[in-house]
């Protein structure tokens, strides 16, 4: 009989994507003839635009099948920078852009890069789950630092500067941040960026939601120095999540290493995704991606006061990206114990706050209105039914 060796131990430390998983049994339920409201994915419903889709199948015709330089097509690489300048009137360098596969890539990159084995960094929890098992993958060592709705599920410079330790090495953010929606204020960034430069630190900021802020537009971390690492990514507001597309602007000194490490990890980003991209920053584009992004607020509009009426209690009501994190202590079930019921008897998928972290997790739950206004009223009154 066969023995198969046991799996290395990060592989057994790292935690299951849940939310996936629940995708997978919603998907399930479709296959076997259920109708299944999706509001558990970080995924907009939208198709990426049509120009795009287009400058892809030119770049297919035209035979740009080949890898391209590991830190990204050149041409995209000066296009991004000049988005910095255009959007946000900062002066970025072409050479600053490393282009990865998707922001994920890019996560793992600042973290390979940046971070030795035992070293610590600092997170919010709740937070994007795989950046902790992105730390964990390098042998360094996530520090979840609870996170509640009177900081906005949001670090604060206190909160970095009484957790970071003898090994802390740098604090990753999220603006606006995953699974709350909310952001961080422009003053607060600049504190923690100033406590992480004074410490000898770094700071991550991640802003793939970013050009999805609703009610204010903030400035990009971009401006606060050369020594704030930037991850992006053309998934989100530019409705590219299969391409597999984003990047990271990197002080020019770590370049080389960062380099090295894109040669080895990933060759390249996708090529065709690399020429579509090119699009996707264009101006007639962008006109096309601000109607969706109104289409979200308008969702997120129509979503609050019905949660709020169901009695589900989002305490710090989203100001970007895509998500509300409700509070569910009132139903006297665990989050994933309700993320379950409501998949089976309302046919409403949702995401269960233990898929975010350890802090306050079976009492929240993540509600991605990432379909339309009227499959979210629908899943509101199957909701209603079954709470009832």
């Amino acid at each position: 009989m066969m023995v198969v060796p046991p799996a290395a131990q990060r592989a057994e430390d790292i935690e299951p994507f849940r939310v996936m998983a629940i995708l997978a049994r919603a998907r399930e339920l479709e296959a076997a003839g259920r109708d299944i409201i999706h509001l558990e994915i970080g995924e907009p419903d939208f198709a990426t635009p049509a120009p795009v889709v287009e400058a892809g199948i030119n770049a297919l015709r035209a035979g740009h099948t080949h890898y391209t330089p590991a830190l990204g097509l050149p041409a995209l690489r000066a296009a991004i920078a000049a988005y910095y300048g255009e959007r946000y009137c900062v002066d970025v360098p072409a050479s600053r852009v490393c282009v990865t596969p998707g922001a994920s890539g890019a996560l793992l990159l600042a973290m390979a890069g940046l971070f030795n084995p035992g070293d610590e960094i600092l997170l919010a929890d709740p937070g994007y789950p795989c950046n902790r098992h992105f730390a964990r993958l390098v042998e360094a060592r996530a520090v979840g630092i609870p996170v509640g709705p009177e900081t906005g599920y949001q670090l604060t410079a206190e909160l970095v500067a009484r957790h970071w330790g003898p090994r802390t090495r740098g604090v990753l953010v999220a603006n606006p941040g995953n699974p709350t929606g909310t952001l961080i204020p422009d003053d607060e960034l600049q504190a923690i960026h100033a406590l992480a430069r004074e410490k000898g630190g770094w700071l991550i900021v991640d802003e793939i939601y970013h050009e999805l802020a609703y009610d204010r537009s903030p400035p990009s971390a971009a401006g606060m120095g050369e020594d704030v690492v930037v991850i992006n990514s053309f998934s989100k507001y530019f409705l590219m999540t299969g391409w597999r597309l984003g990047w990271m602007l990197m002080p020019v000194a770590m370049l080389p290493s960062i380099d090295k490490l894109a040669q080895n990890i990933f060759l390249s980003a996708p090529t065709v995704a690399q020429h579509a991209a090119l699009v996707a920053l264009a101006t007639d584009t962008r006109v096309l991606l601000e109607g969706c992004k109104a289409e979200l607020r308008m969702r997120r509009d129509d979503l609050l006061p019905e949660l709020a009426r169901l009695g589900f209690d989002v305490k710090a009501p989203p100001q970007g990206a895509f998500y509300c994190y409700a509070d569910v202590s009132r139903f006297g079930l665990a989050a994933e114990e309700l993320a379950e019921l409501l998949l089976l008897e309302a046919g409403v998928a949702i995401t269960p706050g233990t898929d975010f972290g350890a802090h306050a997790a079976s009492r929240h739950v993540r509600f991605a209105y990432t379909t339309s206004r009227d499959r979210i009223r629908e899943a509101m009154r199957r909701i209603e039914v079954v709470l009832a």
